[in-house]
């Protein structure tokens, strides 16, 4: 049973301030759980259905962490999303540090507000391999619930480092590749075998100041009317077209 004191903990940790202040946030359904459970994050807290903890149980064993069993009624009134009917984990923030970087292609993302496009953007980014995402300040935080249910699992594997994005980008050797609705086409550009990805904001696009340090600008062509694609799948269209011509 999830005592009324941890789900009051549970549903505070929805907000930023709260997951800040705490250094927790939560994970909700089995197949993230099972991804947190085999990843080097701490999980200090599980509550699953029978079935759930069944199925997991040399898992959770393992992790040496307070197991509690519940029901799918408990579960939905402490979870962020009504379908989930398995199990909810309660995990410790990792500490933030720069990307120690090789030669590879790196995600920046600039201003993505939309925690669905994050998680989305994360899950396909570790599709592709990319290993880092350099990420603007106003960009979505990465233990949003949603955020983290979008990955679906994806979370465990990025490292993704928050932090003002000129700052990081000037001065850099690494080719700064800008997604825009003009520029030079994916598939006539020859990206080598590094750089920096820059997919900006749902709706205004990459800011001025980012823009300044762009210093290839590339488009994907448009055969329709649509006046633009959501950033997730130009994300996942350019990486795509990056990695297959990777040399």
């Amino acid at each position: 049973m999830i005592s009324k004191a941890k789900v009051k903990f549970i549903k505070s940790l929805q907000l930023k301030k709260y997951r800040k202040d705490e250094q927790c946030f939560t994970v909700e359904g089995a197949k993230g759980i099972v991804e947190l459970l085999n990843s080097d994050f701490e999980v200090i807290w599980v509550a699953g259905t029978a079935n759930f903890l069944r199925e997991n149980e040399a898992l959770l064993r393992r992790n040496r962490i307070e197991v509690v069993e519940t029901t799918e009624r408990e579960l939905s009134g402490a979870s962020s999303f009504q379908t989930n009917n398995s199990a909810i984990a309660i995990a410790k923030l990792k500490p933030i540090s720069p990307p120690v970087l090789n030669k590879e292609f790196v995600l920046v993302l600039d201003d993505i507000r939309d925690p669905g496009n994050l998680g989305t953007i994360i899950r396909t980014a570790d599709w592709y391999g990319i290993k880092h995402i350099i990420a603007s300040l106003e960009t979505a935080d990465l233990y949003n619930p949603k955020v983290i249910s979008a990955t679906m699992g994806s979370f465990c594997r990025m490292n993704i480092y928050y932090t003002q994005l000129t700052n990081y980008l000037v001065g850099t050797d690494w080719p700064v590749y800008g997604a825009s609705l003009v520029g030079r086409s994916i598939y006539d550009t020859n990206f080598g075998g590094e750089g920096f990805i820059v997919i900006g904001n749902e709706s205004q696009g990459i800011s001025g100041a980012v823009h300044s340090l762009i210093t290839n600008h590339i488009t994907i062509p448009r055969i329709g009317q649509a006046e633009s694609l959501n950033a997730s799948i130009a994300a996942a269209i350019i990486l795509d077209n990056v990695l297959r011509l990777k040399k």
